[in-house]
């Protein structure tokens, strides 16, 4: 008996290991277990530390905090690096339509929790930690605290109702995601397996047939065109050529022209006519195309390449090879001269075999530094990510500074270091095996500590009458404002369903349930679009719930 005490009662490192790696067991076992076709996957290990803390079962409260605040960091700041890369591209794109429907779902709650507590008995200390529980927003409940102890008002109710509508708030919008899915989605509205890639780049080819580019270089074309193309594949009376800058075009040449989706009409102006064939399948074999030359996708691992512009190689007028695209992170990038590569980027070469294999050498292309961890920048960057969201932010208007918090410093950090990082010769690259290790560990652990600390007094809490009504107003507040925003980003902006998942997840601060999205959807759309809302929506929240507090209370 001292034995099983000591493994699972008495309070130790060794104890607290032990009961976090059996929580999550337990709940990643029975999260795969499939009700009607649906399962919440890693959510039920937060509900298996509910259960647990409900029969007694605790650990030390010091490393419980710990477990939980190293876990959300990783978890964050390894989302962070993985989308870190794509990140601006997709704001510069999408920033601004992903963000009108987070910021709809963010008024939708504020306004519907403020209308609520004026309906119902419930005071607005309450129905604050209500509104927090319900997005699942922890820094917001803390600025609410601080509020309400400015005023003299005590916050423990807000912390008490914050804690109970909080399970539901995980729950509710993983229910709003799979609402939407049955009810609203129709098979065209779910990302396509290559709609990622062609976001950004689209093949074509064109017949020389516009007489004002007879007699010219493609570099004389190139520079009175304002946006960046490549050319891969030149075809001139049957052969084929490598579409060196200095290569004249002639009448009926073909190119083989790699650009972005939105500017082909444009680029069929510029060269004439352009053919029907679809360059952009899947099972194209390019080494089939012709005999004369080879296309060979070659990995970046030479550390030293790392954070070179593509320029700077001058692979193309010494080896007379061409780099038609660029791979990264699971999106094809354009190659074009000013592109910084980095670490892992997958570059398709055309040439012929002898000189790709003398620039698979300049390149690196050896698969197994790959497998290697680069633990140094994940672990600098979380360092980093916690002291920015340490830093206190002062607001006009609001006495209290804000701070972007566990959550927030490490996500901001590990986007900008994933983008910026190869400029400064960090080498940031994960596999992407690596990272979903990563976010796995510390997703597990957050949920884990979460539902542990939650369960001691979660069930006594539901059985009192105000406990019920916090629980409906908790599931209104998080349930109807996401379902609205999804419903208006599928209809009115036309937006796909990854990316609506995604931006409804980083909308309320939710990563459980962006771990189900990520589960039952294909592409990275949900983690890109949560990781372009989430910083500007937690943001908004922490100031918001401070307003509410100011003008309402």
């Amino acid at each position: 008996m001292d034995y099983i005490n000591s493994l699972f009662i008495e309070h130790s490192a060794l104890q607290a290991i032990i009961v976090l790696s059996l929580i999550s067991a337990i709940g990643l076992m029975v999260g795969k277990v499939r009700i009607w076709g649906i399962s919440l996957g890693i959510t039920f290990v937060f509900f298996t530390g509910i259960i647990a803390g409900h029969f007694g079962l605790t650990i030390d409260s010091h490393m419980l905090f710990y477990a939980e605040t190293f876990g959300l960091v990783l978890f964050v700041y390894a989302l962070g690096l993985q989308v870190g890369p794509g990140f601006f591209s997709s704001m510069r794109t999408e920033g601004v339509r992903l963000l009108i429907p987070a910021t709809i779902v963010l008024l939708a709650g504020t306004i519907l929790a403020i209308a609520l507590s004026y309906a119902t008995t419930v005071a607005m200390p309450e129905m604050s930690g209500i509104l927090c529980g319900a997005t699942t927003n922890t820094p917001a409940l803390a600025a609410a605290q601080q509020a309400l102890k400015q005023l003299g008002i005590n916050g423990s109710g807000a912390a008490l109702s914050c804690a109970l509508t909080y399970p539901l708030g995980v729950v509710g919008v993983i229910m709003a995601i799979i609402f939407l899915r049955k009810f609203f989605v129709r098979p065209n509205d779910m990302p396509q397996p290559d709609s990622k890639h062609h976001k950004n780049v689209f093949i074509a080819s064109y017949r020389v047939t516009n007489p004002a580019i007879f007699g010219k270089t493609i570099a004389e074309v190139a520079h009175t065109w304002h946006n960046h193309f490549v050319i891969s594949r030149m075809w001139h009376d049957g052969h084929v050529l490598i579409p060196m800058s200095d290569r004249i075009l002639q009448k009926d040449d073909i190119l083989l022209v790699i650009t972005k989706p939105e500017e082909t009409e444009e680029l069929r102006l510029v060269f004439g006519e352009q053919e029907q064939k679809d360059w952009n399948a899947e099972n194209i074999d390019w080494n089939k195309i012709d005999s004369e030359l080879t296309s060979q996708r070659i990995l970046v691992t030479r550390p030293e390449i790392n954070g070179k512009k593509l320029a700077s190689l001058k692979l193309r007028n010494n080896y007379g090879i061409n780099i038609s695209r660029v791979y990264r992170s699971g999106v094809q990038l354009l190659a074009t001269p000013d592109l910084v590569l980095q670490f892992g980027d997958r570059l398709t070469v055309v040439g012929e075999a002898a000189d790709i294999k003398r620039v698979e050498a300049i390149l690196g292309n050896a698969v197994k530094s790959l497998n290697e961890p680069n633990l140094v920048s994940v672990f600098i960057g979380m360092i980093l990510g916690l002291m920015v969201g340490s830093i206190p932010l002062s607001i006009p208007g609001i006495s209290l500074p804000v701070k972007l918090g566990l959550a927030g410093g490490p996500i901001i950090v590990g986007i900008l270091i994933g983008t910026f990082g190869p400029r400064l010769h960090m080498v940031t690259y994960t596999t992407r095996s690596a990272n979903m290790m990563l976010r796995s560990i510390g997703l597990n652990l957050y949920l884990a500590c979460l539902g542990l600390d939650a369960g001691a007094h979660f069930f006594e809490t539901v059985v009192r009458p105000e406990g019920l009504l916090w629980l409906a107003l908790g599931l209104l507040i998080t349930f109807v404002p996401v379902v609205l925003a999804g419903i208006f980003a599928l209809r009115v902006m036309k937006l796909d369903f990854g990316s609506i998942s995604g931006l409804l997840c980083g909308s309320m601060a939710n990563p459980m349930a962006l771990n189900y999205a990520n589960d039952t959807i294909d592409g990275d759309n949900p983690s890109v679009a949560y990781a372009t809302v989430y910083p500007v929506c937690m943001f908004l929240r922490v100031i918001i719930i401070q307003l509410v507090i100011m003008f309402f209370v």
